[in-house]
């Protein structure tokens, strides 16, 4: 019974594909006549009664997505079109079921290998079918030279609309749309690169004051025989676009001063999708809310004053959070965090940590106010500190007040603080410093990415002093500064500098806060030495100095988005003098891992000064 079975569905596979031939041929020749319709129908009938006995002839015909030819069908062709081919192709992996299902193959696959390559710019290929033996077995071998590439001839960009005014105000931004177009004459002609060359003009427009810009019309007109693209597009700018009054959607516990003082435009300012942007960022960056989404409609009828809709979701008001980690310079790490976003009813953050690792455990408790129109807000914070590094012991209490400003690339702080330092430095006389320091830190951030910088620049800079006439122990100045570049290396690979200097004016480093002095060694200074190795020798433990600086080389090569390798190599070194600093040299290599948080890396690194190994690493994990 099952052998007659097992015939009967050979002999409908056998009727159904010859009918599936026949019928794309007829639907072919359809199209020529006007009794076309009366065969469709036919072909969708056919369908409908043969498709339920049996799935189809695909399902014998699955896919192979690797680059080899198929043990069925032989694919000749330029190995970069092939390449691409056989991304998009499916090919048989079992014999077909007979010369009709292998006619029908071939047929409809000479049909998508000129629709793929059209897209890749060739309109003129020439693809024939061909017989290999193989194993005294007839293979089909499709044979394709796919002719001349399309390039891109004449292209016409036409404006219309405000854009295009007669008094040419806006002449030179046209000038700049039509020098920016990326799909220039000679370019390889490709129906994805139109696409997105067409977009990317839109958005340039959209950008600024245009908000409600539009494609009228575009065309790309192909003329195979010469392999030449002719392109034309019309955009019409519309009506230039104010900014109107902010409408919040979603605000419920906090008064909504809080969006409209973080505002970075007026009411009347011309439209910029940029400043939307960065005004989304900034209240993003706010705990009070959990999302945050800026925009406008292009409305032409309100252009004079076009509301920004402000769409919100406010976050809980208090959490508590935990998490832990590891890191080469302070040893295995534990904390707990709790912070209520709407202190004292007035969306204020207060914020309170315990932290606790091998070396160091930091107890920190603060209130930050709200940013004014001038993004000014205030902090106001206290901390318990104690570090046991290098055979040097330390308690340190601190109590300050914070004026910070802050914007898209700029911070600057500006504190008074009171110091109270436990110094026990082993093998030597402990000591009791105070200090009250009026401390400025200035910030500046130009990169591409903040969490995974392939280009940009970061500068930072700190001066901060006090005076044993206003209750410290010691007159002093400090000074430093760091710098940090990044260059993109082709399109994969970084190479990063780091330079940082510090010298603190005073007479002796003895009744000034370790805060206020240097030792080098670790992640982001010297590695291939211990965390904080390098200073002042003091008794047994290494103290701070009042001079130090040290620079950093590293070449990162990602071998992958996720996975990269680096090398590196570390100089500088900290004392109380310049006259008495030795360069400490560290230099290894590691492993790179763009985590979601940022890149972890793992580096293997040896002091040349003492001709031994250390592993850096560092990682957390918040829960």
């Amino acid at each position: 019974m099952q052998y007659y079975l097992q015939r009967l569905i050979n002999q409908i596979k056998l009727i159904k594909s010859r009918i599936f031939l026949i019928l794309d041929r007829i639907a072919k020749l359809s199209s020529r006549f006007f009794a076309g319709r009366f065969y469709i129908r036919i072909w969708i009938i056919s369908l409908l009664v043969f498709v339920p006995l049996n799935p189809s002839i695909a399902a014998v015909q699955e896919v192979q997505s690797s680059a080899k030819d198929s043990a069925v069908i032989i694919l000749s062709a330029p190995s970069s079109i092939k390449k691409f081919l056989v991304k998009y192709l499916r090919f048989p992996s079992e014999p077909f079921a007979d010369a009709a299902a292998e006619e029908i193959f071939l047929y409809r696959a000479q049909k998508e290998i000129r629709d793929l390559l059209a897209t890749e710019g060739y309109f003129s290929p020439s693809i024939s079918v061909l017989q290999q033996v193989r194993d005294d077995v007839a293979i089909p071998e499709i044979k394709i030279d796919p002719g001349a590439l399309t390039r891109v001839g004449n292209v016409l960009i036409t404006f219309q609309g405000e854009v295009a005014r007669e008094d040419g105000k806006y002449q030179g931004r046209i000038e700049q749309l039509r020098a920016t177009w990326p799909l220039k004459a000679g370019l390889p002609f490709r129906s994805s690169e139109w696409e997105k060359a067409k977009a990317a003009l839109l958005s340039d427009v959209t950008q600024e004051e245009f908000a409600a810009a539009h494609i009228v019309s575009s065309k790309a007109t192909v003329n195979p025989d010469n392999a030449r693209a002719d392109l034309s597009i019309i955009i019409d700018s519309g009506p230039v676009f104010y900014l109107g009054e902010i409408q919040i959607t979603g605000l419920e516990r906090f008064d909504s001063a809080l969006i409209t003082n973080l505002a970075p435009f007026k009411t009347g300012d011309v439209y910029r999708r940029d400043v939307l942007h960065l005004y989304q960022i900034t209240l993003q960056k706010g705990p009070q809310f959990s999302s945050v989404s800026v925009s406008v409609t292009p409305d032409v009828a309100q252009h004079r004053s076009v509301p920004v809709q402000v769409m919100l979701t406010e976050a809980l008001s208090q959490r508590f959070a935990f998490g832990a980690g590891y890191s080469s310079n302070n040893g295995a790490r534990g904390e707990i965090n709790y912070r209520n976003h709407d202190f004292l009813d007035r969306a204020w953050n207060l914020t309170s940590m315990l932290r606790l690792e091998q070396k160091r455990q930091t107890f920190f408790a603060g209130i930050d106010t709200l940013p004014d129109q001038n993004n000014v807000n205030y902090s106001l914070g206290a901390s318990l500190q104690m570090t046991d590094i290098e055979n040097l012991k330390t308690i340190e209490e601190k109590v300050g007040i914070t004026r910070n400003y802050q914007t898209q690339k700029i911070q600057m702080h500006l504190g008074l603080n009171w110091h109270h330092e436990s110094k026990k430095p082993a093998g030597a006389i402990n000591q009791i410093n105070e200090a009250l320091v009026l401390d400025w830190r200035w910030r500046r951030q130009v990169v591409d990415d903040p969490v995974n910088i392939r280009r940009g620049d970061v500068t930072e800079l700190r001066i901060g002093g006090g005076s044993q006439m206003f209750l410290s122990d010691q007159d002093f100045l400090r000074t430093y500064a760091r710098h940090q570049t990044w260059w993109p290396i082709g399109s994969q690979d970084v190479f990063f500098l780091r330079a940082e200097i510090g010298y603190t004016f005073a007479a002796s480093r003895f009744g000034i806060p370790q805060e206020y002095l240097f030792r080098a060694g670790g992640i982001h200074s010297l590695r291939g030495y211990d965390f904080k190795g390098i200073g002042v020798q003091e008794g047994n433990a290494v103290v701070g100095g009042l001079v130090m600086v040290t620079g950093t080389a590293e070449y990162t090569h990602w071998l992958t988005q996720q996975w990269g390798v680096a090398a590196f190599a570390d100089i500088g070194g900290a004392e109380d003098r310049w006259q008495r600093i030795h360069p400490f040299l560290g230099y290894g290599a590691g492993i790179r891992w763009r985590s979601p948080a940022g890149p972890i890396a793992l580096d293997l690194a040896r002091g040349h000064e003492t001709g031994s190994l250390r592993v850096h690493f560092s990682m957390a994990v918040a829960f």
